[in-house]
């Protein structure tokens, strides 16, 4: 089967971006990432384009990637509309994937836009609650924070402003791993200060501010252990890819050297595990599956993109993609092994928490910070020699765990 690279990708800034429409933005991404692969829309044989906004916030309920890519010069091409949640721009690289493997076309885009801020918040937060069954929302509530049983919460470690109930079941998640494992708050802090520091040297981070452990730990609560600092910020923004075979990138004339080869790229939906098979996890089952067709493993990995939404995704699929020992990627972070200059640099990006988080459009982001470490390209915050590369992007909530999960390794 044919050798996929990416030929070009590109992001906004992500961040709150009040005076521009989403049209803009995907523009900006799209023109990024066809000039970076040297190649025109009428270069383009399909194109997928992720987002969920489009509907629910601006009322574009149907077609939105025809509506937004058609304003953008893109039109008769096969155009898909992609929503998997969170997961929904990885979706839509993996179809790109497919498509180009397929033989459909010899060069694919695969692109995500978001527009969260607008003046009703709780509209955006309501987004979140989406993505479970909604027809069983509270029955789904109640069996996911009961995850939390055993660790109980000191006084006035919850905020009284209203935020999404996932924030509870991330802090659900949090103190079910605590319990289990022993980690402490103070290695969670670990993560995200790790992230925040990363984000300084990220130019298209939504937030550049450093912070240490103390700081993440002093911040308001969320909902014991989370901190603000912890959590992933409502965010607008876009980024694009184009994805070409091997006839592809000569038929554009793309430079070889900077094409980043996709060595797996696999989707995987949840399961009804049990709580005690963490082992069963659908982030754990995709990555082993990606390393078996990447013919490489966790021990060939020099940076990873992680989703956390909440730090302690930071820790969960760390251990879940092989990169630490179960229950010890707590100790790890706080040794400062996935540090920029440690073991294994996780997040150089600055994470979903710094860097934000525009749903459609994370999954595509997360592969620029992989693709521009792997050129050697990422300034301050490149891993020296880094060669191999792996990403994971999960969306939504079933059972115990995430929806639908994307992993990705990427290839120098």
């Amino acid at each position: 089967m044919s050798t996929i690279y990416i030929a070009g990708i590109a992001m906004t800034v992500f961040g709150r971006h009040l005076e521009r429409s989403l049209d803009d933005l995907a523009g900006e991404a799209l023109r990024g990432a066809l000039k970076d692969a040297g190649c025109s829309t009428q270069d383009l044989g399909a194109a997928y384009y992720a987002g969920m906004t489009n509907g629910p916030l601006q009322g574009q309920i149907s077609i939105p990637g025809q509506v937004v890519l058609s304003k953008l010069g893109i039109e008769q091409i096969p155009i898909v509309n992609v929503e998997n949640a969170c997961a929904s721009g990885s979706s839509a690289i993996n179809l790109a994937v497919q498509c180009l493997k397929a033989g459909t076309t010899d060069v694919a885009l695969a692109i995500g836009a978001e527009k969260m801020n607008i003046p009703d918040k709780m509209k955006a937060f309501a987004l979140f609650e989406a993505g479970w069954d909604v027809s069983r929302a509270e029955e789904n509530y109640q069996i996911l924070v009961k995850m939390g049983a055993g660790i109980t919460p000191p006084a006035g470690s919850e905020s009284d402003k209203p935020y999404s109930k996932f924030m509870a079941i991330y802090a659900a998640m949090c103190r079910w791993h605590m319990h289990t494992y022993g980690t402490t708050q103070r290695q969670i802090a670990a993560v995200c200060a790790k992230n925040h520091q990363h984000s300084v040297h990220n130019p298209y981070s939504q937030f550049r501010k450093p912070f240490s452990i103390d700081e993440v730990l002093a911040a308001p609560p969320i909902i014991y252990p989370i901190t603000l600092p912890m959590c992933a910020p409502l965010s607008d923004g876009a980024a694009a890819a184009i994805l070409c075979t091997e006839e592809g990138l000569k038929r554009i004339g793309a430079d070889k050297k900077r094409c980043i080869k996709i060595s797996a790229s696999v989707l995987r939906s949840f399961s009804n595990r049990r709580l005690d098979e963490p082992e069963k996890h659908v982030s754990r089952l995709a990555a082993l599956q990606a390393y078996e067709i990447a013919g490489l493993g966790p021990q060939d990995m020099h940076v990873a993109e992680l989703h956390d939404a909440s730090a302690m995704g930071g820790i969960i699929h760390a251990e879940n993609l092989g990169l630490a020992p179960l229950g010890q990627a707590g100790v790890c972070a706080e040794r400062g092994e996935f540090s920029l200059g440690g073991r294994l640099p996780i997040n150089t990006s600055g994470g979903l928490e710094s860097k934000g988080h525009p749903l459609g459009a994370t999954g595509i982001g997360q592969l620029y910070e992989l693709v521009t470490q792997l050129r050697g390209e990422a300034g301050a915050r490149q891993v020296e020699g880094a060669r191999h590369a792996i990403q994971e992007n999960g969306g939504g909530l079933q059972g115990i765990e995430e929806a639908e999960v994307a992993i990705h390794i990427l290839s120098r």
